[in-house]
């Protein structure tokens, strides 16, 4: 692997969010996200101020917590994410920036979202450390948190190596395989046009457990008073499809 190949593999998530996402993950809709946002409201929500929903992609959340009351403010890397999130939401206020290096005034935020396993992309725990540490800086003492994460247990357990799906036209091809702490999917993409290249993508994830995640945020002061294990509230499991952990900052 070359030098270029290799910043190339450790930054994935530049290439992948774009069209090709979007058009590969279109059951990730409105009614899952008002769940999620539900959640927080019922458990978390803060009396006033400003609530940052990071890594916002297309903005199906920050348009349901804005729906729901919350000043939302959507943060993303992707520039195509953000634009469908203006397209569907032309109120929203949104804002581009790696979350590695957040652009808002320390305490400028009530609370804080981060939903569906936008976390742990990075190729270094140092950088996950960071992005926790911008989360604190951000936060007002007392400030609210959501941290939704995969249960990196059952991903482990019930890892599907590979599959075949068809979108549009379009087949996809998916293997995932466990490398040390990382989950890693190959995506190849066949479009229907004749004589059209595949296009070939890749997610990487840390696998963090609840113990480890947990110190993670303690360690920055970010104490997780609740333990969910889906969107509707439910007590974490081992067999829980999700670890949500929400508290505030200390």
């Amino acid at each position: 692997m070359t030098r270029e190949d290799h910043q190339e593999s450790r930054e994935w998530f530049r290439n992948w969010f774009g069209e090709e996402y979007l058009a590969l993950y279109p059951h990730r809709d409105e009614k899952e996200a008002a769940r999620a946002v539900r959640l927080f409201v019922d458990s978390l929500m803060p009396a006033e101020g400003l609530v940052l929903d990071l890594a916002c992609g297309a903005g199906r959340h920050a348009h349901e917590l804005s729906a729901a009351g919350v000043r939302a403010i959507g943060l993303d890397l992707s520039a195509v994410l953000l634009r469908e999130a203006r397209r569907v939401d032309g109120n929203l206020p949104l804002v581009r920036a790696d979350m590695r290096g957040l652009p808002f005034a320390d305490s400028a935020f009530a609370g804080l979202t981060s939903f569906f396993t936008s976390f742990g992309y990075f190729g270094t725990l140092e950088e996950d450390r960071t992005v926790i540490g911008h989360i604190r800086r951000v936060l007002a003492p007392g400030g609210v948190f959501m941290l939704d994460f995969f249960n990196a247990a059952r991903v482990r357990d019930q890892l599907v190596a590979h599959d075949v799906q068809w979108v549009g036209n379009q087949r996809v091809t998916q293997t995932r395989e466990i490398l040390g702490d990382m989950v890693v999917k190959q995506i190849v993409i066949e479009p229907g046009e004749p004589d059209a290249p595949a296009r070939t993508f890749e997610e990487r994830v840390r696998l963090y457990g609840p113990d480890e995640l947990n110190a993670l945020l303690r360690e920055h002061g970010l104490v997780a008073e609740h333990r969910f294990g889906d969107y509707g509230g439910g007590v974490f499991t081992a067999q829980s499809e999700r670890l949500i952990l929400a508290g505030s900052a200390a």
